[in-house]
């Protein structure tokens, strides 16, 4: 008789975030069942502290989450170093093009449209599983010892600096160079990643010793940098590119920031690369 039997395979953890108590019901129903670990959050921030504290394979995440709406929760989650290989699942009522482009351009990998067929969100679940299983075989790191209690990792994400902070930053910081022509107000910076203007003004000061403004303005001119040494593209086109008013503004900015013009700037570079 042997004393040893092989431990039983792990079990896939799925984490819901919904705060449709009916909806929510019959989303556990279809999952009943298959023997995934389920946890719950009602709220999109609640759901991002949950993915963080605990091991989750999959999130399936509502878009219509009352304050914070899904998409911020989905932007956090992968602007969040912890999380950001977890994949996310959108179930939502809205089946419009522009709301489906809204998620997978916040990093989710999938749609599901209520009303759903449960045998649609089984499939969908048991790919996405699978296809993050074979990511992590391929790319698995040597095995290493669980992090401080101090790390990004462990930290519940209430002090300054912590792992939401940077999350928070990170989420903020992919929305304005995705398109620096066309920087959201600080206040709706701030609702895309689930939080207020005054706590995303701390954070990028205490992170980056820069207001949100400030990381605009320098990002916007190192972009503009680049392109006048790397592109063909008027000034006037660059400077519409990367935000600015006018010419004349771009002109002075990039003037007092780079203590020379943007044409300086474009000879200079036009001279470095003939020598």
């Amino acid at each position: 008789m042997s004393y040893w039997s092989p431990p039983e395979p792990r079990r896939a953890h799925l984490l819901v975030v919904d705060d449709n108590v009916d909806e929510l019901k019959l989303l556990l129903e279809t999952l009943r069942g298959t023997g995934y670990r389920i946890t719950l959050a009602f709220d999109a921030m609640e759901g991002y502290r949950r993915a963080t504290t605990l091991q989750m394979d999959l999130v399936l995440l509502d878009v219509r989450l009352g304050g914070t709406d899904g998409f911020a929760a989905c932007r956090l989650l992968k602007a969040d170093p912890a999380t950001a290989d977890i994949p996310v699942i959108f179930v939502t009522s809205s089946a419009s093009l522009e709301e489906r482009l809204t998620g997978l351009r916040a990093g989710a990998v999938d749609y599901i449209v209520k009303p759903f067929d449960p045998a649609e969100v089984m499939a969908r679940v048991e790919i996405h599983l699978a296809l993050a299983e074979s990511r992590r075989a391929r790319t698995a790191p040597a095995p290493q010892s669980a992090p401080p209690p101090d790390s990004p990792a462990a930290n519940d994400g209430g002090a300054p600096g912590s792992g939401m902070d940077r999350a928070l930053m990170q989420a903020a910081e992919r929305l304005i160079l995705a398109d620096l022509s066309r920087v959201l107000p600080l206040r709706d910076l701030a609702a895309r990643v689930g939080t207020h203007e005054k706590r995303l003004s701390r954070v990028f000061k205490e992170l980056t010793n820069r207001t949100v403004f400030e990381f605009v303005r320098e990002a916007r001119l190192h972009e503009a940098q680049r392109l006048l040494l790397e592109s063909a593209m008027r000034i006037e086109e660059i400077a519409a590119a990367v935000g600015f008013s006018s010419a004349a503004n771009f002109a002075t900015a990039f003037r007092e920031y780079f203590d020379c013009t943007p044409s300086a700037c474009r000879q200079a570079g036009v001279e470095r690369s003939g020598t």
